[in-house]
C-alpha cells in the first residue's frame, strides 16, 4: 500500500510492534464513500471538491458526549489511520523534489498515524450517535479517536506561515 521511494528511511523499531502505553480507545468509526486508498482524497479540500458526504458514527457509550455540539458548524475529528505504516521517519512525497521528515509533511504514514480533519457538520443525531459531514478524506471504517468543536476565534491563525513550495 505504501511503496518505498528514493530517500526514504524507516525506524529501526516499528511502533506498531511496541508495547502500548496510552490506553487510547476508539469512540466510533467513519462511514465514507472511499474504500480504496487510490480513490480516497488526499486532503479535505479534495474531499470537498468531490462533493461526497460522510457520516461519523459514535459507539453507544460515547453518544451523550455529543450534547451541546449541535450549536457548532464545524468539528475537528481525530482519526486513527489504521492502514498506514508506522515505521517511516523520512518520506519522499510524490509531489516533492526531495525526501522530508515525517513531522514536516501531512502523510498518513507516521509513528502514530493520527489524522486531523476539520469538517462542516450537516446534521447531528445524538440518539443515533451520528454526525453527517460535508466531506472527509479517510477510508470507510476509519476509527475515530476524538472530536473537538472548531472555534474560529482560536483555531484560525491568520498569520500562519508555510513554505512557498507547499502552497498548493
Amino acid at each position: 500500500m505504501f511503496e518505498p521511494r528514493d530517500g526514504e528511511k524507516r525506524l529501526a523499531n516499528d511502533p506498531a510492534g511496541m508495547e502500548p502505553d496510552g490506553h487510547v480507545v476508539f469512540i466510533g468509526r467513519i462511514s465514507s464513500p472511499w474504500t480504496l486508498r487510490e480513490e480516497c482524497p488526499k486532503n479535505m479540500r479534495q474531499a470537498r471538491e468531490r462533493n461526497a458526504t460522510a457520516t461519523l458514527v459514535l459507539d453507544p457509550a460515547y453518544r451523550e458526549g455529543l450534547s451541546g455540539l449541535e450549536g457548532y458548524s464545524h468539528v475537528h475529528i481525530l482519526t486513527w489511520l489504521h492502514h498506514s505504516p508506522r515505521n517511516l521517519i523520512v518520506q519522499k512525497p510524490r509531489h516533492a523534489p526531495e525526501a522530508k521528515g515525517v513531522f514536516s509533511i501531512r502523510s498518513p504514514a507516521r509513528p502514530n498515524p493520527i489524522g486531523l480533519h476539520t469538517a462542516r457538520m450537516v446534521a447531528i443525531d445524538q440518539s443515533a450517535g451520528t454526525i453527517k459531514l460535508d466531506a472527509i478524506d479517510v477510508l470507510d471504517g476509519t476509527p475515530v479517536l476524538d472530536l473537538k468543536p472548531y472555534f474560529a476565534s482560536v483555531d484560525a491563525i491568520e498569520e500562519a506561515a508555510i513554505p512557498k513550495a507547499e502552497r498548493i
